[in-house]
């Protein structure tokens, strides 16, 4: 098996065209530095997916689940692309593997498929040739061979997957933030940085809306024991927040403005929903004080689900916002996003921060 460091970027690396040049001057010093191949999963540049996604519902307001599978992840494959020759100006071999090529079957769930069988030959393979395979994220094929999407934000779970295939016991995950927060740096005053973090936490953080790990990409690393270094997208690629199975238990506020709760008549009918939206590989939790079902994330045609499904269409009660401590979780409702954001400010206003001694910043040249 060839050793390689596994890497994913976010698409929040890619700002601008010129970003694609400063990655590879990163990875290029990398390269120089450890001498190890590198495995390198992307996301598509800001708002090209949803632009492709705004296209599709022009034509049609509710596409079959196979049309925006095979659609919307050729954003993350450009992406991968723009990467490849940023890297062969610079001299370097790198070459891209997509979806049909990297050894990755799901099931037939095209828009959020789970992964059912992994291939080492092909991503080991071509790292025997090349210093730099790029892979686009989201993207896998099912057992006919049709293109399948992991779902939104799925990047962490190829890089994930990726690291399985080739029996890595650590995957670096590169966003704009440094890690894991006590809650969402950008929009909670306050929020503090959780150096160490227990793979069961990331995953309950994942699972109320974090937007900083995909759910599924957690659980499989705790399955494989493998552990996530989460580092700044930018040099000098800070690192941040380390998950593994000896991380902390903390507290922490999730929410996500696009998350619904919505209500039923009963709770047989919301434990139905919950199980319907479930199979289809939406992240939902049932809240079992009332007969309702968070939604968690938003991106989901939820009347064409419920339609295709026949479900009684579940009504809007508020967006979610998980107060965590440890395994324990309260949800609170709010009446939209933006009451969701003054509630999560207040909640975490109210929890107790441990004292943390500042993360070391290291001054590297390369990621």
């Amino acid at each position: 098996m060839t050793d390689a460091a596994i890497l994913k970027f976010g698409g929040s690396t890619f700002r601008t065209h010129a970003a694609y040049d400063r990655l590879a001057a990163g990875l290029e010093a990398r390269l120089e530095r450890e001498g190890r191949r590198l495995a390198v999963v992307v996301s598509a540049m800001q708002g090209e997916t949803e632009q492709l996604r705004g296209r599709l519902h022009e034509v049609n307001a509710h596409p079959e689940d196979a049309t925006p599978a095979g659609m919307l992840a050729t954003a993350d494959l450009i992406s991968a692309h723009l990467l490849a020759t940023a890297l062969h100006r610079r001299g370097r071999t790198a070459t891209v593997l997509a979806g049909h090529q990297i050894g990755l079957i799901t099931n037939s769930s095209f828009l959020w498929a789970r992964v059912i069988e992994t291939d080492p030959g092909p991503l080991d393979r071509t790292l025997s040739e090349y210093e730099v395979v790029v892979v686009p994220g989201g993207q896998a094929i099912d057992a006919q061979g049709r293109p399948t999407w992991l779902g939104k934000n799925s990047s962490d779970l190829s890089a994930i997957a990726v690291a399985r295939a080739l029996g890595g016991t650590a995957c670096e995950i590169h966003s704009d933030v440094d890690g894991i927060y006590t809650s969402d740096p950008h929009l909670v005053r306050g929020a503090r940085l959780l150096p160490k973090v227990s793979f069961n936490m990331a995953a309950l953080m994942s699972l109320y809306g974090a937007k900083v790990l995909h759910r599924r990409a957690v659980q499989l690393a705790l399955r494989h024991g493998i552990e996530i270094v989460c580092r700044y997208n930018r040099a000098p690629f800070s690192p941040g927040t380390t998950i593994s199975r000896e991380g902390d238990q903390m507290a922490a506020i999730v929410f996500n403005q696009r998350s619904v709760v919505l209500g039923y008549d009963s709770d047989d009918c919301a434990d139905l929903a919950h199980g319907v939206f479930h199979a289809a590989g939406i992240d939902t939790v049932r809240l079992t004080e009332k007969p309702w079902v968070a939604v968690v994330g938003g991106f989901v045609d939820l009347e064409a689900v419920q339609r295709r499904q026949n479900l009684k269409p579940g009504t809007y009660v508020g967006v979610p916002v998980a107060e965590i401590r440890g395994s324990k979780v309260t949800t609170h409702i709010a009446e939209s996003g933006e009451d969701a954001l003054h509630l999560a400010q207040r909640l975490h206003d109210r929890i107790d921060l441990p004292v943390m001694e500042p993360a070391p910043q290291p001054h590297l040249a390369g990621v």
